[in-house]
């Protein structure tokens, strides 16, 4: 496979990953980094760092509006829920390790 074609197959997935937590805001960023490691604000701060990476420059809140599809303040009073005693204390346990 050449270098472009697999750009583009990555890119895609990417649009592909982003779809699919538009589709599931049922997933809480808590519960992706208890369970992954990762969430919806790593996503975007790995956005802002690859295109750093090539000479571009993308603002952290552009980069939650393009991963949440809408600006971050707006999906978090819709969509994000207050955490749960057991949630914060999983994830501070994650965060020892």
């Amino acid at each position: 496979m050449d270098k472009q074609t697999q750009t583009e197959i990555e890119a895609a997935v990417f649009r592909r990953l982003l779809e699919h937590l538009d589709s599931r805001k049922d997933a809480q960023n808590i519960d992706l980094m208890n369970l992954a490691g990762f969430c919806r604000n790593c996503l975007s701060k790995w956005y802002v760092a690859a295109a750093e990476e090539r000479g571009e420059q993308v603002e952290y809140e552009a980069a939650r509006e393009r991963v949440y599809g809408e600006p971050y303040a707006d999906w978090k009073e819709k969509h994000q829920q207050k955490a749960s005693a057991e949630q914060l204390a999983k994830f501070a346990e994650s965060q020892k390790k």
